[in-house]
């Protein structure tokens, strides 16, 4: 199944809702907003850091980084118009941010630091963007990498575990590249980066599981969506993740993993 995040332009209305909702969701989780901070504070940003965000989706990283004393002015770029127009309306009144339809793979000024949370995976020649990243980067400037290493994505609790299809499903229907953060320091010095360095993080479900609920829920729907599974099962399926989520016998595992570059001067 192709990657949605890649051809998101030519989404439906209704998978665009429920990724905002599932984007918005992974924000709001406390895991996974302290793994945030914690990527985020490995950065060198400079005083009055002018940042860009390549594929924002709704903006919470964004807004996280507007926040940040050193930030002087951020701003999200994204294909999807949908995306951007949630983002400007959850935007509040941080006036250091801003939001533009555009592709990381065009970009036009000139930034202290350019970060891709959890979209380079989506986005097919990574090997382009990168390129941009570094031309639009001012001398020294820094580049941040934060994604997935989807191909650790597990929802499995035993062998033959049946959610485990949701899960494969998902990744195979949601993410161009699982592999790719395996690969991309050495990625990042062939594009002309220096100063490599990486880091990973486990994120686990525990104790409070709606996040990846939400990607059974869609892995579900992949597979009865190509054919591979009626609504019966999908729905079984689905009510088997709560149910274990209420007998506290649910478990899900993503392991992320960041990397940090330098423009050379």
């Amino acid at each position: 199944m192709p990657d949605i995040y890649a051809q998101i332009t030519a989404a439906d209305p209704a998978t665009l809702d429920r990724l905002a909702a599932a984007l918005e969701l992974r924000a709001a989780d406390l895991l996974q907003r302290g793994i945030l901070e914690d990527f985020v504070s490995e950065i060198p940003f400079p005083e009055k850091a002018d940042v860009l965000e390549i594929g924002c989706g709704t903006g919470a990283v964004t807004r996280f980084l507007a926040s940040l004393p050193q930030v002087a002015q951020a701003l999200g770029v994204d294909p999807s118009p949908v995306f951007i127009t949630r983002a400007r309306e959850l935007a509040g009144q941080l006036g250091n941010l801003s939001f533009r339809e555009g592709d990381g793979r065009a970009l036009g000024r000139s930034f202290d630091t350019v970060l891709f949370h959890t979209a380079l995976c989506h986005i097919p020649k990574p090997e382009k963007a990168l390129a941009e990243a570094l031309r639009v980067l001012r001398p020294g400037g820094s580049l941040a990498i934060f994604d997935g290493d989807y191909a650790s994505t597990s929802v499995a609790t035993g062998n033959f575990d049946p959610l485990q299809c949701c899960a494969d499903a998902v990744v195979d229907g949601l993410v161009h590249d699982r592999w790719l953060m395996r690969g991309l320091p050495a990625m990042l010095r062939r594009a002309g980066f220096d100063q490599v360095r990486s880091r990973s993080y486990g994120y686990t479900s525990l104790p409070e599981p709606s996040y990846m609920l939400t990607l059974v829920d869609r892995g579900a729907d992949l597979l009865q969506s190509g054919g591979r599974i009626g609504r019966e099962i999908a729905d079984a399926l689905k009510a088997e993740a709560r149910r274990r989520a209420e007998a506290d016998g649910f478990y899900g595992l993503i392991v992320f993993a960041s990397a940090l570059a330098r423009k050379p001067t």
